[in-house]
């Protein structure tokens, strides 16, 4: 199975600000450990080998497997391609990871890219003409694709073709290129942002789950095992623990952990060790970094516990309030510790019995 990825997917994300007080990061890139769509250099390096090349091999979504064993199946017995598919959820729970196995179990290539690297009509027409019979073409972030090329999709998903518009005014022509059979698979964390003929044109849409503290478990000895790393299940639950449940964090965390064996000299990780180091980075037993204490300190320390604005909270905490909605919140609300409310945010009991605790 050949792989071809986009420039694009190099994503660049900007450092938040540091700022003088109790929850300061004393380490400027620990805020950005628990961030799932920040992807480091280390895992480029070994990604291939993290990444399961199987279903079988493939850990959690138990329900998505079996949708898909089914998929994989009829496709194979018709021998036609997959149908189109759509994965929608959280970063960081396999969207990409299952887009090529997907294409491993086809027998078929891989061409992977992101919507933002497809701005003129020509990079998605170049893309779909090299398209070999039953290809897969994998298109992140699918929701911020411009007009012009979503139109562009609809005949290429529907009828196979390609409809180019040649010349201008009452010269134009409007041309019809074939294309082989091919499966698009779309991914994306925002689906009610993508149109409704775009969305209606994937044959299956599913949504990836946040994955158990087992599965998590679990994924950190595989990956031990790929990283030469001695670790015991009492160490490899402590990592999971600390995960917000996330597969791409949970193997960020135990690479952080490796570098702190490695430096101390500690030759099996334990959940001692474990703790030490994830507690050096500022992760807590729920996961949470300095930024989400600085979100839930500020509601319950200086608001009384809320109902208070997004825009106040960003003010006080001296971030972004796009940045706490989207990157912070969402773990946050998914643990209980935040409600919303037409009047605001609340912090809840289990907030304020965590941060004394």
């Amino acid at each position: 199975m050949a792989i071809k990825r986009s420039s694009s997917q190099d994503k660049k994300q900007r450092l938040p600000l540091q700022r003088k007080n109790k929850y300061k990061n004393p380490v400027s890139e620990d805020s950005q450990i628990l961030l799932p769509q920040e992807i480091s250099e280390d895992v480029s390096q070994n990604e291939d080998k993290i990444r399961p090349q199987k279903l079988d091999d493939y850990i959690g979504q138990k329900d998505l497997k079996g949708v898909l064993n089914i998929a994989i199946a009829a496709a194979k017995q018709r021998q036609e391609s997959l149908d189109h598919i759509l994965f929608y959820g959280p970063p960081g729970l396999g969207k990409t990871t299952m887009s090529l196995i997907l294409a491993s179990e086809m027998g078929v290539n891989c061409k992977i890219t992101a919507a933002p690297a497809l701005e003129r009509p020509r990079d998605i027409i170049g893309l779909l003409v090299s398209l070999q019979a039953g290809d897969i073409l994998f298109i992140d972030e699918i929701h911020r694709l411009n007009r012009v090329t979503e139109e562009l999709l609809y005949p290429a998903m529907e009828d196979k073709r390609l409809d180019i518009t040649i010349g201008k005014g009452q010269s134009a022509k409007i041309r019809s290129i074939p294309l082989q059979s091919f499966t698009l698979i779309g991914a994306t964390t925002k689906i009610g942002s993508l149109t409704s003929p775009l969305r209606d044109r994937f044959g299956l849409i599913q949504r990836l789950q946040f994955y158990q503290l087992d599965e998590l478990t679990e994924i950190v000895k595989r990956s031990a095992q790929i990283f030469n790393v001695n670790i015991d299940s009492q160490g490899a639950e402590e990592i999971a623990r600390r995960s917000r449940g996330t597969p791409r964090i949970t193997n960020r965390l135990l690479r952080r952990v490796r570098d702190f064996a490695q430096v101390k000299g500690v030759e099996q990780i334990d959940q001692t060790i474990a703790s030490e180091a994830l507690d050096l980075h500022n992760v807590d037993r729920l996961g949470l970094d300095w930024t989400d204490r600085l979100v839930l300190s500020t509601i319950i320390e200086q608001f009384n516990g809320g109902p208070v604005g997004l825009d106040a909270i960003a003010s006080a905490t001296g971030e972004d309030a796009k940045t706490i909605e989207e990157v912070y919140e969402p773990y946050l609300l998914q643990i209980g510790f935040i409600n919303r409310t037409h009047r605001g945010r609340i912090a809840t009991e289990k907030a304020q019995e965590h941060l004394l605790g």
